[in-house]
């Protein structure tokens, strides 16, 4: 992954400035792709990699700008992509996302643990994210697979995009179906929130801190916990 993120972000890691970035990645694939017998053509799988490279990398400067439109505390386009994590984690989803559409089993999901080993922010390879995507703080996130994400979404920490139940089939084995949100364009999360099950989060919606969601949100909305009841003060040890 240092390969990828040098060839998108030059200034991302200490790979030599000789290094052919390309044809190494190419190479180092291939030679991984030879190990895994469910891979019949590594070389042609590692050729499409490659070539989807300009497309990977028009999506993570997105996922920088949106970043630094997000956050007035960062100062430059550098400092986004060397102290971020969700420029790391991005890194390395947005390959982990086309090694899974091309079929490649395991190594998606060795990426995607090497992320969240990290950053703390766990998505699933096969997750859908749109452009312009960003992450702040981050740590605690966790995104379910079958996740489908639009353009310009924000997250905060703590973050889940996750199942609210499983469908078993006759053996009582879990079936891999739609079951995590879809949450549409130009949508804030804010920390600690759960959306849970197969629901849609309207465009231009906005979904407080700590709430825990089921059921679809109509676009435009502004979801919110309930206000905090003040109480009268605790005195002489009464407690709650």
């Amino acid at each position: 992954m240092e390969l990828v993120g040098y060839v998108i972000f030059p200034d991302y890691s200490d790979v030599p400035s000789w290094t052919n970035g390309p044809e190494a990645i190419r190479a180092i694939l291939t030679d991984q792709l030879s190990t895994i017998p469910e891979v019949a053509a590594p070389e042609q799988v590692a050729e499409k990699f490659v070539e989807a490279l300009p497309e990977i990398s028009r999506l993570l400067h997105t996922d920088a700008q949106a970043v630094k439109h997000n956050d007035p505390a960062v100062k430059s386009m550098r400092e986004v992509i060397l102290c971020y994590p969700v420029v790391k984690v991005m890194v390395h989803h947005r390959a982990a996302h086309q090694l899974h559409l091309l079929g490649v089993p395991i190594i998606p999901r060795v990426i995607a643990e090497m992320a969240h080993s990290a950053t703390g922010i766990d998505i699933h390879p096969a997750a859908q994210i749109g452009e312009y995507f960003s992450i702040d703080h981050g740590t605690g996130v966790v995104i379910g697979a079958t996740s489908i994400i639009g353009n310009h979404v924000m997250l905060y920490q703590g973050v889940t995009l996750g199942a609210k139940n499983f469908t078993y089939d006759e053996n009582g084995d879990p079936i891999d179906v739609p079951r995590h949100p879809i949450i549409e364009d130009h949508v804030t999360v804010y920390s600690n929130t759960s959306i849970l099950g197969r629901v849609r989060i309207g465009h231009h919606t906005i979904v407080g801190g700590n709430v825990w969601l089921t059921h679809d949100v109509p676009p435009h909305s502004r979801i919110l916990q309930s206000k905090a009841i003040e109480s009268p003060c605790f005195c002489d040890g009464s407690g709650i």
